[in-house]
């Protein structure tokens, strides 16, 4: 015979996809209250006994009814109301002032940060009570970056809208090939980084000062990487020769190289070779490292082969960076291709991105400009 179970109280039963929705939020939820709550009302689905769920989570029983209620008000999202909302901070009363001040003046430590709050409130507080009222303030410790004192904000948004995007556009439409070029000199020392150890780890610094130049260029649309290296120099006459091997690789399409203003690269040679290459040389505005995108390749490499590693010869050296250059076309395909937007940061504020060249961005770019 089969064994009868008694009914199932209707008072707290549920359907499949509640329980379901319920399990997720008990498991997943980002607040362990929720957590909780959620947990309450799946065992009270298959328990039927407030007393007995509120034993097995530490409750009382009216706490576990109360759950249920909120639940059948409005479900999971009811549960996830929390309605705490703490005391209130005597900080609060001058979080203007000290906005204001941060702003202009931030502190380089939080040790600074408890310093110059109690001169602003005369309220002394914790080295934990003041990092979480700059978190609440959404202050974060950043790391600061440099920028070129002489950049002209205005000369690089008229550039990017009057001649770069222009001929990005084309070179998305399959029109026209666009690389970025630059050369970088590697020299044989020490590169330090950051590692996951347990103690601190000291990197051996080479002596002598050889050094790897390489002058490289790379397709703004494919993320296809060129190289020319040597040790010596680079010069307009090296810089013939890789316009040369450029004409050759891209020979179905009007090639525009974008490049900075080095005295080597914009002088009356390479200038003349180029156009007899039927290749337009594209002279980034003064001190604009940034909207040159082979800058970020540069320091990719850098971080894949050179930080926090040690080459006692030279030919070891030259080795690992060649080694890199070529993993950028290959394994590292996908990384570059994701470093290699075509999103340029501007200077106006640390934290301002200009989009990528669309018709909208065109004219938010003649806003900014």
């Amino acid at each position: 015979m089969k064994t009868k179970y008694p009914p199932k109280p209707k008072k707290f039963s549920g359907k499949q996809k509640e329980k379901k929705t319920l399990r997720q939020a008990a498991f997943s939820h980002i607040s362990p209250i929720v957590q909780r709550k959620c947990m309450a009302v799946l065992l009270l689905m298959f328990l039927f006994n407030a007393a007995l769920v509120g034993r097995i989570l530490g409750l009382s029983a009216v706490t576990i009814r109360n759950y249920w209620r909120t639940y059948k008000q409005g479900g999971v999202e009811e549960l996830e109301k929390l309605g705490y909302k703490g005391s209130k901070s005597d900080l609060e009363d001058y979080a203007g002032s000290i906005e204001e001040a941060f702003e202009k003046d931030p502190p380089h430590t939080i040790s600074e940060g408890v310093s110059r709050v109690e001169k602003l409130t005369g309220i002394k507080r914790s080295l934990k009570s003041i990092r979480i009222f700059l978190k609440r303030l959404n202050f974060r410790y950043r790391k600061v970056a440099a920028i070129p004192a002489k950049a002209d904000i205005g000369k690089q948004a008229e550039f990017l809208v009057s001649f770069l995007y222009p001929c990005l556009r084309e070179a998305r439409n399959g029109l026209r090939t666009v690389l970025f070029l630059d050369a970088a000199h590697f020299v044989h020392g020490s590169f330090l980084g950051s590692l996951w150890s347990k103690i601190r780890v000291f990197v051996k610094a080479p002596s002598g000062r050889r050094r790897l130049n390489v002058l490289g260029a790379v397709n703004a649309i494919t993320k296809q990487l060129h190289v020319l290296s040597n040790e010596t120099y680079i010069n307009s006459q090296v810089l013939c020769d890789f316009l040369k091997d450029i004409a050759q690789i891209y020979v179905e399409q009007p090639i525009t190289i974008v490049l900075d203003n080095a005295r080597y690269q914009r002088c009356k040679l390479v200038q003349a070779y180029a156009e007899s290459l039927n290749i337009q040389l594209l002279f980034l505005p003064s001190y604009s490292p940034n909207l040159n995108i082979i800058e970020r390749v540069w320091k990719f490499i850098k971080k894949k082969s050179l930080n926090s590693r040690y080459y006692e010869t030279f030919f070891d050296f030259r080795m690992a960076i060649l080694k890199a250059v070529e993993s950028c076309n290959n394994e590292w395909e996908d990384e570059l291709t994701s470093l290699l937007t075509l999103n340029f940061q501007t200077f106006s504020t640390t934290t301002h991105l200009l989009p990528a060249f669309d018709e909208q961005s065109i004219e938010e770019n003649l806003r900014f400009g």
